[in-house]
């Protein structure tokens, strides 16, 4: 089953399929700038999706020739007042943070440029899966102002060398690096891109939904804390996930040597 929502005058275009909501940016012209409005756009179909049920697995996409090109410099000019401009970094905060609290997996398809907060957003993202034709940058240490708010999740994704070394010289990154630094779980040619992106998200999908909720809420829980501190919040996750239906009758099908249930 298909079905296409658009929001915020279509800043963002939701289209769920089989468990699947995918989630595109859709200013091509402007290279999906992350606008106050695309902010709110994303914001709203992120709490949508926190609550729907029937949405297993979120694929973030971009429209056009780019997959982001982070915030839109002639906004913030325009905004001017310190206080305008901290109010615009603290909605994309908000909305960032949106992704790792979802109950939902959230994998970004990146099939070209992603550049400052829009690097920002792949790095957020649980999973990515990127073209061979994908660049990755946070350029704004040439201009002036250090992508400081990108390095949040840049520096949690990758080795601390490498995200210095994004961060400090703004060159660009193209797909085999960002992979081989992990920024992205996969690279693939660009007419693959759909394949590999449906194939992961699809085997997810298949998942337990209560399994898969818990278990990303606790992996970023337990990322915050000392490591005693990590073991006794991940002690009690599989505990539960032990006692809850989902995973009872998974044990029950393991000892009895049948196929993993149907979810």
């Amino acid at each position: 089953m298909s079905a296409v929502v658009q929001s915020q005058e279509a800043n963002v275009l939701r289209e769920d399929r089989n468990g699947v909501a995918t989630l595109t940016l859709n200013r091509p012209a402007q290279m999906n700038l992350l606008t106050l409005e695309m902010l709110g756009a994303l914001q709203s179909a992120f709490d949508a999706i926190a609550s729907d049920g029937s949405v297993r697995v979120v694929v973030l996409a971009g429209a056009g020739k780019g997959f982001c090109a982070g915030h839109d410099l002639k906004e913030i000019r325009a905004l001017a007042s310190p206080e305008k401009i901290s109010g615009l970094f603290e909605t994309c905060n908000r909305m960032m943070l949106s992704i790792p609290r979802l109950p939902q997996p959230v994998i970004a398809r990146v099939h070209g440029a992603a550049a400052a907060a829009g690097c920002q957003l792949v790095a957020q993202c649980d999973l990515a899966i990127a073209s061979e034709a994908a660049k990755f940058t946070t350029p704004g240490v040439n201009w002036g102002f250090f992508c400081s708010t990108p390095a949040v999740p840049i520096g949690r994704n990758l080795l601390r060398k490498h995200a210095m070394e994004m961060l400090l010289t703004g060159d660009l990154v193209d797909a085999a690096r960002a992979l081989e630094w992990g920024l992205v779980n996969k690279v693939v040619p660009a007419s693959a891109l759909d394949a590999a992106v449906t194939d992961l998200a699809s085997r997810i999908a298949a998942k337990p939904p209560g399994t898969i909720a818990a278990g990303k809420r606790a992996f970023y829980q337990q990322m915050d804390l000392g490591v005693d501190q990590a073991y006794d919040l991940a002690g009690g996750v599989i505990a539960a996930s032990f006692s809850d239906p989902e995973g009872r009758q998974g044990m029950d099908a393991f000892i009895d040597k049948r196929p993993p249930p149907a979810y």
